[in-house]
């Protein structure tokens, strides 16, 4: 049974924000993103959820890159974060659109070519966005909701673990010994860590004003190593241990750990997870290979969403042939989150991008 109190979600936050209301720019006549007709109804029992495909709607100025992370502020506003073309770097990475789907504003065509992780934290009475980048970005920011940065961060040398110069070279050049910055979670404390995703498979702890305390991790074959350790969060469900739990992606599993980097437990059985968020009692986790997953409160699995994991193995490169695509199945799930009533958003890596709104049935 889901737990009646108001949880701190992942990306949802609830109450008074001094944030200004946020004003329409540009309303669209033509859309780019078209909309499922067809009433489609996945999950079983309580677990049962209305999608719609291609949820929000974009001016026609603009075109649908490759999507990759989402989140939810407390006006209900929804974030979407493109990882772009490199060659088109006036295009933003970053869209916003209300919780009709309708689009607000766009911004971040610095993240353009290297757009990943994005999240929403409310800060005292104020909300921030926090913004990965990779490939040739190597960087992670702290926004406004409405693009300003406070911050910009590069790779922490401090940590011991990079190349000479890779906090001011930043070249698109893969290796353990680059940083490739993908997802965040946050502490209590106001720090946070992040996710060294695609680079040097740490987890770096950074204080409140983001100074860089510690890591842990690094590559290797699982318990307490990774293989590319992509997404992360802060586990503090009621009546659990507080925990950190990491995707590990290649290895299809989960990994959790306390708050000071010590390994707990590995949880198995997942295509490529990417990321987590919580709501109340249960856990998300997208999956690469076409599903969305959903844990109890002892992490025992109670739903699969979307699944069409037979389709990706049988219809190469899927991704790419959206006249293939079916309503109700998902293709990659790089992201997803909750929203304050437990609706549910995935971001999909597929090159037309698609964000899916799943409503609690």
């Amino acid at each position: 049974m889901l737990d009646s109190a108001i949880p701190a979600t992942r990306r949802t936050f609830l109450g008074a924000s001094a944030t200004a209301a946020m004003t329409v720019v540009g309303a669209p006549q033509v859309l780019t993103a078209r909309r499922t007709t067809e009433e489609v109804i996945v999950g079983d029992g309580e677990f049962r959820y209305r999608i719609e495909h291609a949820w929000p709607q974009l001016p026609e100025r603009y075109s649908w890159q490759t999507t990759h992370n989402v989140a939810v502020d407390s006006e209900a506003n929804l974030y979407v974060i493109h990882e772009g073309r490199a060659d088109q770097p006036d295009h933003p990475s970053i869209f916003v659109f209300d919780s009709e789907g309708r689009f607000m504003r766009a911004f971040g065509s610095r993240f353009q070519g290297g757009g990943h992780g994005l999240e929403v934290r409310k800060e005292g009475c104020e909300e921030f966005l926090y913004v990965t980048g990779y490939q040739q970005v190597k960087a992670f920011s702290k926004m406004t909701l409405t693009g300003e940065t406070i911050w910009e961060k590069y790779a922490p040398m401090e940590s011991g673990v990079y190349a000479v110069n890779e906090d001011t070279d930043r070249k698109k050049i893969w290796g353990r010994d680059r940083f490739m910055p993908t997802n965040f979670a946050f502490a209590d404390d106001g720090g946070f860590w992040l996710a060294d995703g695609y680079g040097s498979f740490h987890i770096h702890r950074y204080d409140k004003n983001a100074n860089w305390l510690s890591c842990f991790g690094g590559p290797g074959e699982g318990k307490g190593t990774f293989n590319t350790a992509h997404g992360l969060w802060l586990d503090n469900r009621p009546g659990r241990a507080v925990e950190i739990v990491v995707t590990d992606r290649a290895h299809g599993t989960l990994q959790t750990f306390t708050q000071e980097g010590k390994y707990k437990q590995t949880l198995e059985g997942y295509g490529l997870p990417a990321n987590i968020d919580t709501w109340k009692n249960l856990m998300l986790v997208p999956e690469l290979k076409a599903r969305v997953t959903l844990l109890n409160e002892k992490n025992q699995v109670v739903a699969h969403l979307g699944a069409a994991v037979d389709r990706i193995n049988e219809i190469d490169n899927l991704r790419v042939q959206p006249d293939q695509w079916l309503n109700g199945q998902f293709i990659h799930p790089h992201d997803a989150c909750f929203d304050a009533e437990g609706n549910i958003f995935v971001a999909e890596w597929v090159g037309s991008g698609r964000v899916s709104k799943l409503s609690r049935v």
